[in-house]
């Protein structure tokens, strides 16, 4: 009889108590400063990270293989006979093809490396979606067709307060950041279908911007149940003020509230603030 085993990376932004709870295992990216490496959400903390960034912006990178064969080993000593492992978005992270470098090469355990096209909870509810799959002990192969259908009913959208660490660490244009900096033009960030950000919208200014964060979200709700993650990265007041407003609408059957990873953190900065739903099925 299979035994599945559910990885991703740290990147998802879960919660410790849901990743014990659906004994989902996590394999941390790394925080590189000058001095030394750090493994994400292990060895540094988001705080750690924003109290440094006056002196140095550090850089990413994917987990280390050894630190995804170790996982591999521990889950077939365990007696796991098959991994289904869940990665940020290949568009933002060479983090996936290194999964699946490594998944080619283990033996002894079947293995699948399922590319999210997302990051934080857009990450992080598809993981959860597959580990109730795996819970509900459907086949292996009908798991893997339903996880990559459920990408299609999760959205998310954030804002940041400055685009230069989006810029420093390549992920935006410097014409972008600079233009934004000039006119306090604030876009609302999405991620496309290669998993890669784009602007969905345009703001100008933080109140306008937390405003045309709301608005595709409440759209979607209008009509269909959903579950809401809020992100925040030292945004702690709006992201209550979110909360508050969400919590009165009718459609949202579960709602979530989370501190961005320190590896995000590296890429935006001090005030984040991010929606992310996902649509809920009949029966889900």
């Amino acid at each position: 009889m299979s035994k599945i085993a559910l990885v991703t990376d740290s990147s998802c932004d879960l919660p410790v108590d849901l990743l014990e709870h659906w004994k989902i295992r996590v394999v941390p990216l790394r925080i590189i400063y000058r001095e030394r490496e750090y493994r994400d959400g292990v060895e540094i903390t988001p705080q750690e990270v924003y109290a440094r960034l006056g002196e140095e912006i550090p850089k990413t990178s994917m987990p280390s293989p050894e630190d995804i064969q170790q996982t591999f080993k521990e889950l077939q000593q365990e007696g796991y006979t098959h991994c289904i492992v869940v990665t940020l978005s290949s568009g933002l992270s060479a983090t996936y093809n290194n999964f699946c470098l490594m998944a080619e090469d283990f033996k002894g355990m079947k293995i699948d490396v399922i590319d999210s096209k997302g990051l934080s909870w857009v990450l992080g509810f598809l993981v959860l979606e597959s580990a109730k799959l795996i819970k509900d002990k459907l086949d292996y192969f009908e798991i893997l067709n339903r996880i990559e259908g459920a990408k299609n009913r999760i959205k998310g959208y954030f804002v940041v307060d400055t685009l230069e660490y989006l810029k420093e660490g390549g992920r935006i244009g410097k014409v972008a950041a600079s233009l934004g900096s000039m006119l306090n033009l604030k876009p609302i960030i999405s991620l496309d279908v290669e998993g890669k950000y784009y602007p969905h919208n345009l703001a100008r200014g933080k109140k306008q911007s937390i405003k045309k964060l709301m608005d595709p979200i409440v759209k979607q709700i209008e009509s269909t149940k959903s579950r809401i993650a809020i992100l925040q990265g030292r945004a702690e007041k709006e992201a209550e003020a979110l909360k508050e407003r969400l919590k009165e609408l009718e459609n949202v059957c579960e709602l979530y509230i989370s501190s961005i990873s320190p590896a995000l953190v590296v890429h935006t900065g001090p005030g984040l603030l991010g929606l992310v739903i996902q649509t809920v099925e009949n029966g889900d």
